[in-house]
């Protein structure tokens, strides 16, 4: 790193791409902070984050943060009460933090070119959902079973070299079907490879892809009717590769032909995969359905390394704006590690930015690529083969009177 950059501090450095022209536009487009005096929706979304960052519990812990004079001073703002927070937490527009989000993907879309894995393979995009249970008497607005609410997830992320990227989010009650957010989440700009599981699946809908050339990978299910009309040749790791035509005569009945790819995963359980490009080889597609995996992956990271399991709001609105915040805090880590170079895991930058938030950006990169010296050998194994053999040779041999000897530690031969 070079220039003024490694002067500022680490937290101007991490929440830079908020103060963006564009946001500061929408803030004065919607009036927002019209007739705010300290808590105003920057500041608000920054001790947002911060709280993700920290894992804050509640909005209590939030408020007590300004007892450290650093961040206090960093965020410009000596105090704030748990009250005032939440009233912003019931005001603010959702709207808000929805362009917020969607300006920082271009942000990191810019840095990262989105290179693709494989030119030929084009733009990959993920698309599944994550439930989150919630208690029924608390947040009775999000419907899901007798006893529990709850709500779901659904996100698209975009693949790329770097790894992956939230590119578009929707939040509902998690009672709805996965397939009515599918309009919400699939692409359908040209070369744009979508990839969903079973959840997904409506022949109605896969029609209607087929006549507009929207690219998808899915798989089967098990009670799916399905004709051949053609045999293909399978590839290498590839045990079926056909030309079929999906639904039952009158009801279901697809117009448009599509292709199902059986292989099998890394443990060697079969994997049916359904697509209609027919462009790719049959591996090239297994392949690519298997990077559906890295979604599962993100969301097992959010969930384990942001605050998105208790919430610091009943409302939905105060819900949905915190997983929103979620997604902000993680293509704030991510502009954090394409700026640094960095090529290690994500988590150690969270981890760092805990302890050097207020230092010396120049500092924070030095810090992360710096070397752990190891000082220790680690636990020694023992060899008991060889504690034996040497003990039976000294029997043998007559020299074993000093094994009387309580201070005797046959480990140090």
């Amino acid at each position: 790193m070079q220039g003024k950059d490694t002067i500022k501090s680490t937290f101007v450095q991490l929440f830079e791409p908020i103060f963006s022209k564009n946001f500061h536009k929408l803030l004065q487009k919607l009036e927002v902070d019209k007739y705010v005096k300290k808590l105003t929706a920057c500041k608000f979304v920054v001790l947002m984050i911060f709280a993700q960052l920290e894992q804050l519990t509640c909005l209590r812990e939030i408020s007590s943060s300004f007892h450290n004079n650093e961040f206090s001073n960093a965020i410009k703002l000596e105090s704030i009460s748990y009250s005032q927070i939440s009233r912003k937490l019931r005001s603010l527009t959702l709207k808000t933090v929805q362009y917020l989000f969607q300006d920082l993907v271009r942000q990191t879309g810019k840095q990262t070119g989105f290179k693709p894995i494989r030119e030929r393979l084009g733009r990959l995009y993920l698309i599944d959902s994550s439930t989150i249970s919630l208690c029924l008497t608390r947040y009775h607005w999000a419907s899901f079973r007798k006893t529990k609410a709850g709500i779901k997830l659904h996100l698209r992320l975009r693949l790329f070299d770097q790894g992956v990227l939230p590119d578009a989010a929707t939040i509902t009650p998690a009672k709805k079907a996965d397939k009515t957010q599918m309009d919400d989440l699939i692409v359908e700009e040209a070369g744009a490879f979508n990839v969903f599981d079973r959840g997904y699946i409506d022949y109605q809908k896969f029609d209607d892809y087929c006549e507009k050339g929207i690219l998808f990978a899915s798989r089967l299910k098990k009670n799916a009717l399905v004709e051949v009309i053609k045999e293909l040749a399978p590839g290498r790791m590839i045990k079926r590769d056909s030309i079929v035509i999906l639904g039952k005569d009158g009801l279901t009945r697809m117009h448009h032909p599509l292709r199902i790819i059986e292989t099998t995963d890394t443990e060697g359980n079969p994997v049916v995969i359904l697509s209609n490009n027919f462009t790719l080889t049959a591996k090239e597609i297994g392949d690519i359905y298997r990077y559906r995996w890295q979604i599962e992956l993100f969301f097992k990271w959010i969930k384990q390394h942001l605050h998105v399991k208790h919430f610091y709001g009943l409302s939905q609105q105060a819900v949905e704006m915190q997983l929103y915040v979620a997604l902000i805090t993680y293509c704030l880590l991510k502009l954090i590690q394409l700026k640094t170079g960095y090529k290690g895991p994500l988590l150690q930058i969270q981890r760092l930015l805990n302890t050097c938030l207020y230092e010396p950006f120049s500092c924070f990169v030095r810090k992360l690529y710096r070397r752990a010296k190891r000082t220790s050998q680690g636990r020694r194994k023992v060899d008991h083969e060889r504690i034996y053999q040497e003990t039976l040779r000294q029997v043998m041999a007559g020299e074993a009177d000093h094994l009387d000897d309580l201070t005797y530690d046959p480990v140090i031969l």
